[in-house]
């Protein structure tokens, strides 16, 4: 016996060093297309701004700090944010409940329908919700222009973010722990407190770290529904670049929306991993049940009322508009699209935006998904203890910086690095797939890597004993069980880059629009029709993404307890 320990040790560390050496290549392709296709392009920005005549000018900062009115923005992009973090994931709990606990009919529809809001343009967002909130809208309270209805809007773009995210992982808790505490007499509160919410927290802290960036960010929503008394640092940004060409103040405002992001995600980052715990994992199948009692039926109905009326209203406004044209009611704004000319958003016909849109979301999820999976692997290695480390922490954190900088920022620095050799892609096809990329890979590793934390090490450690190599590791024993999230995330993914906007907008060529540009180039051109158009194509957008989000639904991997 005595003599065996050395040689085990010898070999669990010539393990795990060769396992560290497996997470840093596994790292190295998602840091790599950060590195060119993220940093770069923000670097030359900033350099642009900061350094426009190859000396440093750092006078800028000293005018940002000493302005009021930018010290207002930035406080109240803050605050906002949190705001509607807290209120997005108040509302959305219930909902994630919902989906993970209890069978229902229509259950499959309404899952995917929840991403219909979170895939439409910002600007079609706010559009819908003034025909509701708006001067002269269904409810007749006037909210335009006020912080309430930037939170409603950001409630309902964000709401889809928590409650898929946690409702995955809610449903995969095996009902009997929470059945257990009830038998022994706890309450309802004292059994979500005590027993699901430890369980479910990591999850929920990814959610609130994704409502809170995109928050952070908004641009559309901000620039139409908060009026002239209410701007956020994206739409400062965006002033200051477009309106002004004060590229050394958008440096300086662009530096503090990092700043502020990196912080945020490294605390989201320490409280994930802190507050992650390992459970059995159930399949939906084992964990849903159809409402037994009278609080369960109300509680589903009551749910399925606050989500009819928070995504209905608005949705169902757009759809009427789309079908209300000047000689009465009918498809003639949908027969527009497939004209050129008359009024027309682009050089082609508008219906080729949405094949254009299918294509680019193809190659932006496949991109995705595959940087994201190496990624969260390399995060997480074999689950245990020791592999927390500096290195996989920073890892982490630097791969969801993206989800928090200025999408104007990317779109530009994409145009001044892309447009020369070594890497000349203004007129390539894969640009804008790139692009959305960029923006996807955050939401991928973000949704993997709490799937990833929840297997136990044993797994790993039982088929490393067994003689399998990290990669079939990996393979075999890892991939099959966070099927559930790699479904997710590819949803997430495609959704992303199909209501993509921000960057699209300033790297799209005038010939292969997407769908977001030819609803934002519609609503910008005066006109019945091309409202109507715009109308039109924001409500195919939305059966689009329905008919995309059952269809990965219907063809996802099966679950842990299925193997």
């Amino acid at each position: 016996m005595v003599r065996t320990l050395p040689l085990a040790d010898s070999r669990a560390n010539s393990s795990s060093r060769r396992f560290l050496w497996w997470r840093i290549l596994a790292a190295a392709p998602p840091l790599l297309f950060l590195a060119v296709f993220f940093a770069w392009p923000v670097v030359a920005i900033l350099l642009r701004g900061l350094r426009p005549d190859g000396v440093w000018d750092f006078s800028a900062f000293g005018e940002v700090v000493a302005d009021p009115t930018m010290r207002r923005v930035l406080w109240f992009t803050i605050w906002e944010s949190i705001a509607s973090t807290v209120l997005c994931v108040l509302f959305a709990l219930p909902g994630a409940a919902l989906f993970a606990r209890y069978r229902f009919r229509g259950k499959r529809l309404l899952w995917s329908a929840l991403l219909v809001p979170f895939v439409l343009p910002t600007v079609v967002v706010a559009v819908s919700l003034l025909g509701v909130i708006g001067s002269g809208g269904l409810t007749g309270v006037n909210l335009s222009g006020t912080v309430w209805a930037i939170l409603i809007a950001h409630v309902f773009f964000n709401y889809a973010v928590v409650v898929r995210t946690v409702g995955s992982t809610w449903s995969t808790i095996d009902p009997r722990l929470e059945e257990s505490a009830q038998a022994l007499g706890a309450r309802p509160w004292r059994v979500f407190a005590e027993v699901t919410w430890p369980l479910i927290r990591s999850s929920v802290a990814a959610a609130s770290s994704i409502v809170f960036l995109f928050s952070f960010t908004s641009f559309g929503i901000v620039l139409i529904l908060g009026g002239s008394t209410h701007r956020t640092l994206e739409v400062e940004i965006y002033d200051q670049t477009a309106k002004f060409l004060h590229l050394d103040i958008a440096a300086v405002l662009a530096l503090l929306q990092l700043l502020v992001v990196v912080m945020i995600l490294v605390w989201f980052g320490r409280s994930q991993r802190r507050r992650s715990v390992l459970f059995d994992q159930r399949s939906a199948t084992e964990t849903e049940k159809p409402a037994g009692t009278p609080r369960q039926r109300w509680f589903i109905r009551s749910n399925i009322a606050f989500i009819a009326v928070l995504f209905g209203t608005p949705l169902a406004v757009l759809v009427v508009r789309s079908f209300a044209t000047p000689e009465g009611w009918g498809f003639g704004f949908y027969r527009a699209l497939t004209n050129s000319r008359g009024g027309s958003t682009s050089f082609v016909p508008p219906i080729d935006a949405i094949g254009n849109s299918l294509l680019f979301a193809s190659i932006a999820t496949a991109i995705a998904l595959v940087l994201g999976l190496c990624a969260a692997w390399a995060i997480v290695g074999d689950g245990s203890a020791h592999s927390e480390t500096r290195f996989s922490r920073w890892t982490d954190t630097a791969l969801m910086i993206p989800l928090g900088t200025s999408a104007v920022t990317v779109g530009f620095g994409f145009l001044i690095v892309f447009d020369e050799p070594p890497l000349n892609l203004r007129s390539s096809l894969w640009l804008i797939p790139i692009a959305h990329a960029v923006v996807a890979l955050p939401f991928v590793v973000r949704l993997l890597v709490p799937a990833l934390r929840s297997i136990d090490p044993r797994l790993r450690e039982a088929a490393a004993t067994l003689g399998a190599s990290p990669r079939r590791v990996w393979l075999s024993v890892e991939v099959p069980i966070v099927g559930r999230a790699l479904a997710a995330a590819a949803g997430f993914a495609f959704a992303v880059s199909l209501g993509e906007f921000g960057a699209t907008a300033f790297l799209v060529r005038p010939d292969r629009p997407t769908m977001p540009i030819a609803i934002y180039r519609a609503l910008g051109r005066p006109g019945e029709y091309n409202f109507g158009q715009a109308m039109a194509m924001s409500t195919i957008l939305m059966l689009l993404t329905v008919v995309v989000m059952l269809l990965i639904d219907r063809f996802r991997p099966a679950s842990v307890s299925e193997f």
